[in-house]
């Protein structure tokens, strides 16, 4: 009678045990499953450097730049000011900044080289862009393997965005609202000196009542 107890309540045990390890097995996939994706470390949002490159001209971006010398963005904005107009020699030096700038913030939120920095979110732009002005001043400097190192670096954090960079941040893409205005005003005041040429060297009709 004792043996059969003694088996049986081994047998119990031996139950719970298995009843326990599967239900222990259940609950750590049922959590692991349900966790949160960890986010991605970004840049912060930059509203008032934003605002400030928006509203001014080319010129305005210097001015932009020392009232904000940390930003990434707004010294990507210089970097791709230099590039162009002709300028890689600047061009690089505001690109590295630029980079160095938003490496170092990204890693203060949890970023680590190599890891996705994400074209969608609009401030991780100014790092993005910053490596790709880098690259191409780079190219024009002869700097072959920093250029390459950047594009690398670009495409480990964004594979989509050197095509998204070439497509939306072109030199003429660069101008702001009011470089093109200036640009159209400067247009229209050529053209209506054009036309007040023509008409001040047009021959004169001659007039029928003067003739014999």
């Amino acid at each position: 009678m004792r043996s059969g107890a003694t088996t049986g309540g081994c047998h119990d045990a031996a139950l719970r045990r298995s009843t326990h390890r599967k239900g222990l097995a259940i609950r750590l996939s049922v959590t692991a499953d349900e966790a949160t994706p960890e986010r991605e470390a970004g840049l912060a949002d930059e509203p008032e450097v934003r605002e400030a490159l928006a509203d001014g001209d080319r010129s305005a971006v210097h001015g932009v730049v020392t009232e904000h010398p940390s930003s990434p963005l707004a010294w990507t904005e210089l970097a791709d000011l230099a590039d162009s107009e002709g300028r890689p020699l600047e061009a690089f030096a505001y690109a590295t900044v630029a980079v160095d700038l938003a490496r170092d913030q990204l890693a203060a939120a949890g970023w680590r080289p190599g890891a996705s920095v994400s074209w969608a979110e609009e401030p991780n732009r100014a790092y993005l862009r910053g490596l790709d002005a880098k690259r191409r001043a780079a190219l024009a400097l002869g700097l072959d393997d920093v250029a390459a190192n950047a594009a690398a670096e670009l495409a480990s954090a964004d594979d989509s965005a050197p095509a998204r960079i070439a497509s939306e941040f072109t030199p003429t893409q660069q101008l702001s609202l009011a470089d093109l205005r200036a640009a159209q005003d400067a247009a229209d005041a050529a053209d209506a000196a054009d036309a007040a040429d023509a008409a001040g060297t047009a021959e004169p009709s001659p007039d029928p009542s003067r003739e014999d």
